[in-house]
């Protein structure tokens, strides 16, 4: 699954917002039963670790020059609810930009 949230700010202004708002990353998924473990692997890529309803899923988010884009392997267990959490994403993810 592949979310990209939009933004016109510099990348160092993303990284800081992303930085400083990692603990409410958990809100990323409905529900908020998620548990987020996160890292940067690079300047421009922070890497997820996602566990909810009883799978572990992980992911990236990376940051481009015009939007931050979430990457998240969802397994087919969990497929059915990719559009509710796609949604939930791209509302929240703005949110952690603002």
């Amino acid at each position: 699954m592949r979310v990209a949230v939009p933004h016109s700010l510099p990348k160092a202004e993303v990284r800081r917002r992303l930085d400083d708002k990692q603990d409410s990353m958990t809100n990323l998924v409905p529900g908020g039963m998620a548990e987020i473990e996160t890292s940067w692997a690079s300047e421009d890529r922070m890497v997820l670790t996602i566990r909810a309803m009883g799978q572990e899923m992980t992911g990236n988010v990376d940051i481009e020059d015009e939007a931050v884009v979430f990457t998240i392997d969802l397994p087919f267990a969990l497929s059915f609810v990719e559009p509710m959490i796609s949604g939930a994403i791209e509302q929240k993810g703005r949110k952690l930009l603002a």
